[in-house]
């Protein structure tokens, strides 16, 4: 951005903070306290507030995409990608064909060449798909291959995918069961610091559980995990993890999808870690 004059000094906007510089083209510390209200300097940082919470959207609507396992139309990439906060959210994450077929690290959205990418073997590559997968890793065949590559590449994903944690379903698993005991009992000594670790994750808390919702093959499934609901001061722990149909009916967990399994894991997984282990020491 240009400099905008404000009382005498000169401000702008440069990697999201306002600078400021005087008559004489010399570069500030701060902003002096005397042009703070200054509508210049009071509209830059009221921009660069929405710029903030822009990328956050950006990266959350993509990091959704890829959790539901939406397919994003072809379209919608060329619009969104000369925007800085888009491109940054998209940039380098994996793409697949309809059939699963990793075809490369997006690099370029152009309406006339297609997507820009890195193939497998390092190639660059155009194509121009109706439709395009951001796949959840957990559905990867390759996935410690593709985070080989990613880092020979020298690859930074602003979106979780290549390294975002992952649990899949032991093949020792009892199909008939509805609850993952695993990461239950998680003692805090406070439910307010449960709830609060939930919502600071990016859980919702609803009638006591902390929720995590997933699209997967059309069918929406939520994971759950109990944290209490009652006094915020009194001691509570985690309860088991159980996964149900938007009507609420608990699913048997050989019911349950990878992307949703790994979900539901991983938030149980990240609840339970934030335990209190003196008293866990202590009792031992």
């Amino acid at each position: 951005m240009g400099w905008v004059s404000a009382g005498g000094y000169e401000v702008a906007l440069d990697d999201g903070k306002v600078v400021c510089r005087n008559a004489a083209g010399r570069r500030l510390k701060s902003v002096p306290p005397k042009i703070a209200d200054d509508p210049a300097v009071v509209g830059l940082r009221q921009l660069a507030e929405w710029l903030e919470r822009h990328e956050r959207q950006c990266l959350a609507d993509v990091e959704r995409w890829m959790v539901r396992s939406l397919p994003v139309p072809f379209a919608v990439l060329v619009r969104v990608w000369p925007d800085p906060a888009w491109r940054a959210a998209l940039r380098d994450l994996v793409v697949t064909g309809e059939d699963g077929t990793v075809a490369g690290f997006l690099r370029d959205a152009d309406p006339e060449r297609g997507l820009g990418l890195v193939d497998p073997d390092g190639d660059t590559v155009r194509l121009t798909p109706e439709l395009v997968r951001l796949p959840h890793p957990v559905l990867l065949d390759d996935l410690e291959d593709l985070r080989e590559f990613a880092v020979e590449l020298g690859v930074e994903q602003r979106a979780q995918q290549l390294f975002r944690e992952v649990w899949r379903r032991p093949a020792a698993l009892d199909a008939d069961a509805t609850s993952v005991e695993e990461y239950a009992g998680g003692a805090f000594k406070e439910l307010r610091f449960l709830h609060g670790r939930a919502t600071q994750l990016g859980y919702r808390v609803r009638g006591g559980h902390a929720v995590c919702s997933v699209l997967e093959d059309g069918r929406a499934v939520e994971a759950r995990v109990w944290v209490g609901d009652y006094d915020g001061y009194e001691e509570t722990e985690t309860g088991p993890l159980v996964f149900t149909d938007p009507a609420g009916r608990v699913l048997r967990l050989g019911q349950v999808g990878p992307v949703a399994w790994s979900e539901g894991m991983r938030m149980a997984a990240a609840l339970y870690a934030g335990r209190d282990i003196e008293d866990e020491e202590r009792a031992a």
